[in-house]
């Protein structure tokens, strides 16, 4: 019985101990899985235009645009200037689409809204875009231009 007894107090010890061949040495050397990060949904996407070329959409397709009398990071459009050009504006640091050409970032308007830019300029939207893809804002005033990536 001595012996039985002191069989079972090794085996338990090696064991508890994480002996070779246990099931507990195999979980407490394996290390864990992190699980990978999900890839966020791109903010501007690439679509191909049969006038333009590759240009720079919102991920519902409304067409992008610059205006030419903005500085580096700074608008120069607000009031009735952004009822017919909305600045594109998010809560989030904003996601380039894969094969996007330059970078994407954001300016502070006035009233710390987060407008997002390309290569430092700020976008916006033409109110006069009715559907996806509508690229009616081109040239206006020769200061308005669809956003393309090179």
């Amino acid at each position: 019985m001595r012996i039985a007894a002191a069989a079972l107090a090794i085996l338990l010890t090696l064991s508890a101990c994480g002996g070779a061949g246990s099931p507990a040495a195999a979980t407490a050397t394996t290390a864990p899985t992190a699980s990978p990060k999900p890839t966020p949904a791109a903010s501007v996407v690439i679509k191909d235009d049969a006038k333009l070329g590759k240009i720079l959409v919102t991920p519902a397709g409304a067409t992008l645009y610059i205006f030419k009398k903005d500085t580096d990071n700074t608008s120069n459009c607000y009031d009735a200037c952004a009822t017919t050009w909305p600045p594109f504006v998010i809560t989030a640091d904003p996601v380039a689409a894969v094969g996007m050409v330059g970078k994407l970032g954001i300016a502070l308007r006035k009233d710390n809204a987060k407008q997002v830019t390309y290569n430092n300029q700020p976008l916006y939207f033409f109110a006069n875009d009715k559907a996806a893809g509508d690229t009616n804002g081109e040239g206006v005033g020769g200061n308005w231009f669809v956003v393309k990536n090179p």
